[in-house]
């Protein structure tokens, strides 16, 4: 098959006018010009007109169990009463309705541009029930608040036949460091991927330098002596019992100082923009953790503290925060880093003879000089996706 479009955004310099890919089986055997393209392979032609072509868009952090939740928990005072009313809703939740939210999930995140996406989930025992349509990476988030958790029965629930399975204790301050340690060993045993909450709010923060605040006083009355940290910063905490390593992707990490950014060793950085204004986090230290060297991708988080899965949109609040950005380094943020943080950096996130045929098309009948940033404005559904090489319209 060869896919021709108006300009084709490869990742790999500067778009391509009216260019073309061609795809055999599930992968990308060809990238260029239109005209060469064709010369070299043979197959079904299909013209996109005026589109432009990019990489399938990968979301590093999504919560689907929760897209049902959309519009349901009201605006909070804090953080911890963020946490209070999300569980009283989710107690209402079934197995059934987990499914649905979950598949829901899918289905609006594709409609969008995502093809792959790192998604957690607290019920890893209905997830062999769902039907993903997009690259799926399972992690099963770990809580041992109340009662310690069998890590390697948790495991077993994730689909076998996922893109790739993970293990997310929660956070520092919901998972002892016993638990990660034990989630650490079997990453390392079973060649996992980690990630875990970081450093998220204020009130993280003053729970863990000294143990108060609201959701210190909380999850305290919960389990009183679960949280370990006493005067050290959350990032400083997780540190001193976890080899932060590329395995491991670490989701805000807003509550940061200075000393904590050589902590996080070459672990992978998820930012979810949306999310982050939804709370009024301490503004991310987006160009210090760059300068740093550490990879920055972006993440819709949950329906719970967010509109809809669109990482487009993610892109463009991301931009407002940080106008300094290109929006070739926001691209990078939805495509290349997230396909290095998933350790498919040679398969994933661009276009490119030898990758996967994860592919989609937004509008573009303009100036190619404007095409990246007209890449970030986009909004809406995409009109077409391509999936390890099966193909969807959406429009």
């Amino acid at each position: 098959m060869i896919i021709r479009a108006r300009a084709v955004v490869t990742m790999d310099g500067a778009p391509i006018t009216n260019g073309a890919i061609a795809v055999s089986g599930n992968e990308i055997v060809d990238v260029g010009e239109w005209e060469s393209v064709r010369r070299r392979n043979s197959g079904q032609v299909v013209d996109l007109g005026e589109t432009a072509l990019l990489p399938g868009l990968i979301n590093a952090h999504c919560h689907l169990d929760y897209t049902c939740l959309r519009s349901r928990i009201a605006r909070q005072d804090s953080f911890t009463d963020w946490i209070r009313a999300i569980n009283t809703e989710r107690a209402k939740l079934t197995a059934d309705d987990y499914v649905r939210s979950i598949d829901d999930g899918f289905a609006e995140a594709r409609r969008f541009g995502t093809t792959s996406i790192a998604n957690l989930t607290g019920v890893p025992e209905i997830a062999s029930r769902t039907h993903p349509l997009l690259r799926t990476w399972w992690f099963a988030e770990l809580i041992d608040i109340r009662a310690a958790q069998d890590v390697e029965e948790v495991l077993r629930m994730l689909p076998a036949s996922a893109e790739g399975r993970g293990l997310a204790p929660h956070a520092p301050y919901t998972a002892s460091a016993d638990l990660y340690r034990k989630c650490e060993m079997i990453a390392h045993r079973e060649n996992l991927l980690l990630t875990t909450h970081l450093a998220e709010s204020k009130e993280e923060m003053a729970m863990s330098f000294d143990r108060c605040g609201p959701l210190s006083e909380f999850l305290g009355s919960i389990s009183p002596d679960l949280f370990e940290a006493g005067g050290v910063t959350p990032a400083e905490h997780l540190s001193q019992f976890c080899q932060l390593d590329e395995r491991w992707l670490l989701v805000h990490v807003n509550e940061i100082r200075d000393r904590d950014i050589e902590r996080l060793g070459n672990a992978h950085i998820v930012h979810c923009p949306r999310s982050h204004a939804y709370f009024g986090h301490t503004p991310f230290e987006s160009a210090k953790l760059r300068k740093r060297g550490l990879t920055i991708c972006l993440g819709t988080d949950s329906l719970a503290s967010n509109d809809d899965l669109s990482l487009f949109a993610e892109m463009r609040q991301f931009r407002k925060t940080e106008p300094s950005l290109s929006g070739l380094d926001l691209l990078e943020m939805v495509t290349v880093n997230p396909a290095r943080a998933l350790g498919r950096k040679d398969a994933l996130g661009r276009l490119r003879a030898g990758h996967r045929a994860d592919v989609i098309a937004i509008p573009h009948s303009g100036r190619e000089s404007g095409l990246i940033d007209g890449v970030i404005a986009f909004e809406g559904a995409v009109s077409w996706s391509m999936i390890d090489g099966v193909s969807l319209e959406n429009a």
